[in-house]
């Protein structure tokens, strides 16, 4: 069996590694391909994948290349974990939001969708070489703004089967079940459920079960009091008692803007000068010839549980074990009234026939609201993205809710254009 991974040169990449080796029993990957565009980047990384996998008995070679069709050609399965541009791009999508008053950041606001203007042409360049190369694999995508390059996949590649993996919900699950010990009730992960709806990054966690039973009320309850009782509380107490939902983090740049912009305001570092040099010295461990064992700093990357999200979606697909994943995809009629080609971020049920949403009621007029709006912010992106139509660009910015006011969308627009010029051939031909 065969397993792409397409950003091999990331530095997540041994974490997957990892993740790959300890379920080598119930997922029998032979090889394992990673591609990048950076062959420098791609000999650091990939030299250190092999000689993780060398030092576990070598289960499965690990095979390096620059060319995305012979890495794809005969896979069963396809990850992307990919930023076209690189950090630098992520910095200049930052600074992006800082120059004109507004939230910088690689996945919501006018930095998203940058973000998304490079990366969903590249995706669906690999989904078409998977359709001619790889029929039937399953493309998994962990590659931001997940939510609208799912989107982007399931409009324009309908033929690939997809899925959008982000690692917030499976975090969120796992502080739920810190909680729950901190009550005297010790969980094993696979007892517990958690009921979250929205779109990625833009989701409210309602619910949350241990075999069956749910727990919900009390969670609540405990959460609302540790946000009472705390200095800096992560949220209004009255937000989370009035919604009796927790909103996702990534809602602060929604909920408490003026506070996120304040935080800017204190740059630099922004966030990519911090991970710029975290990667440098992750690099330069991966690159010592004795090392078989990712280096402690990884943890301060980010993207904690990674490999495990990313394999246990795969051992459920090939295993078909019919498990509930919380991932991105078409929800076809499962939310009650909404329009049934939206991808959403929702529980379901991953087996070899593939993902399948589990029918769930709908998110509150409260909530709606806003998730209604960005939704069409990203079917706009994903039209600018894929046709470099201007004017679809312009109103995807005007739909933002973050976005700029109507007296200054052009200036940002040519702006966001001007600094992303060599990524953007479908706008400047």
């Amino acid at each position: 069996m065969k397993v792409t991974v397409i950003g091999g040169g990331s530095s997540y990449t041994p974490e997957l590694i990892n993740g790959f080796l300890e379920r080598v029993d119930s997922f029998p990957v032979t090889e394992l391909w990673l591609m990048d565009v950076l062959p420098e980047r791609l000999e650091i990384v990939g030299g250190f994948a092999q000689r993780m996998v060398e030092a576990k008995g070598s289960p499965f070679t690990v095979h390096l290349t620059t060319d995305q069709r012979e890495a794809v050609r005969g896979a069963s399965y396809v990850t992307t974990q990919l930023r076209v541009g690189w950090m630098q791009a992520r910095r200049e999508d930052e600074y992006l939001g800082l120059r004109h008053g507004l939230i910088g950041q690689e996945t919501t606001g006018v930095g998203g969708m940058a973000k998304a203007l490079r990366t969903i042409p590249v995706i669906l360049s690999i989904a078409k070489d998977m359709e001619e190369l790889a029929p039937g694999a399953l493309l998994v995508n962990f590659t931001n703004p997940a939510g609208i390059v799912t989107e982007a996949l399931a409009r324009h590649a309908p033929n690939v089967p997809s899925v959008g993996v982000c690692n917030v919900p499976y975090n969120m699950k796992m502080i739920m079940l810190k909680a729950l010990a901190e009550q005297g009730l010790e969980v094993d992960p696979e007892h517990a459920e958690l009921n979250t709806l929205g779109l990625n990054h833009l989701t409210w966690h309602r619910g949350f079960t241990v075999d069956g039973e749910e727990m919900w009320p009390r969670l609540i309850e405990s959460y609302v009091a540790q946000l009472k009782e705390a200095e800096h509380p992560e949220w209004e107490p009255e937000l989370i008692e009035s919604l009796q939902m927790v909103p996702n983090y990534y809602l602060k740049y929604f909920y408490n803007t003026a506070y996120k912009l304040a935080e800017q305001d204190k740059w630099p570092p922004s966030r990519a000068e911090d991970v710029m040099k975290i990667e440098a010295g992750l690099l330069a461990e991966y690159g010592e010839p004795d090392r078989t064992e990712p280096p402690e700093g990884l943890m301060n990357r980010g993207g904690a549980y990674y490999s495990t999200v990313a394999t246990q979606l795969l051992n459920a697909h090939y295993n078909d074990l019919q498990e509930m994943h919380v991932v991105n995809t078409r929800h076809g009629g499962a939310v009650a009234g909404w329009p049934s080609d939206w991808v959403l971020e929702m529980p379901c049920i991953v087996g070899k026939d593939g993902i399948k949403p589990i029918p769930t009621q709908p998110l509150p007029p409260v909530v709606f609201g806003l998730l209604s709006q960005v939704k069409m912010y990203e079917l706009l992106t994903v039209q600018a993205a894929v046709t470099g139509d201007r004017n679809a660009a312009f109103q995807a910015l005007l739909a933002n809710p973050i976005g700029p006011s109507a007296d200054k969308v052009e200036a940002v627009l040519d702006d966001m254009l001007a600094v992303n010029k060599p990524y953007l051939p479908q706008f400047w031909g």
